[in-house]
């Protein structure tokens, strides 16, 4: 009766220590790796790299605003690896920066500095912090300035 009790004892602290919430960093690798699986899909890659191919000599956007534009389902963490699979010849990846206004590409590519060094020869400045100013080397698509304009023009409710 004793091994009974054991076992079902056994049993239960085993089902329970499945059930318990998952931790921070758990829950963490769970979102990394449904973010892994999500861009891996060819055309939520596609969709990312359709956005950086339009980004002229000279501008920048960043892995957020990227990801706002595309909407639910892309966070500026999947834009990043999408970013990392960029061909170089037919996307300019080097566009893509962290919203600081900095290169976040130092432990990805050798030489660490490419990516800023590929950004000046376009004639994007960057501080002595590696950052550069967003508010003049920014770009946002049309259609998304557009689309702001007009939402801004639509009266409130709520106002007299």
């Amino acid at each position: 009766m004793a091994r009974v009790v054991a076992q079902i004892s056994i049993n239960f602290q085993k089902e329970m220590a499945d059930s318990r919430r998952p931790t921070a960093e758990e829950k963490r690798v769970r979102k990394t790796e449904a973010d892994r699986a999500t861009q891996d899909s060819p055309r939520y890659r596609e969709r990312v790299f359709e956005i950086v191919r339009r980004i002229p000599r000279g501008r920048v956007m960043t892995y957020g605003q990227i990801a706002d534009i595309l909407g639910e389902g892309y966070t500026a963490r999947t834009v990043g690896f999408v970013m990392h699979s960029a061909d170089e010849e037919t996307t300019p990846w080097q566009r893509v920066i962290n919203s600081q206004g900095a290169c976040s590409t130092t432990r990805v590519i050798l030489p660490p500095d490419k990516q800023q060094r590929m950004l000046e020869a376009e004639g994007v400045e960057f501080d002595q912090r590696g950052r550069c100013d967003l508010g003049r080397y920014r770009w946002t698509p049309e259609e998304v300035m557009e689309a702001e304009r007009s939402m801004e023009e639509q009266p409130s409710l709520f106002s007299e």
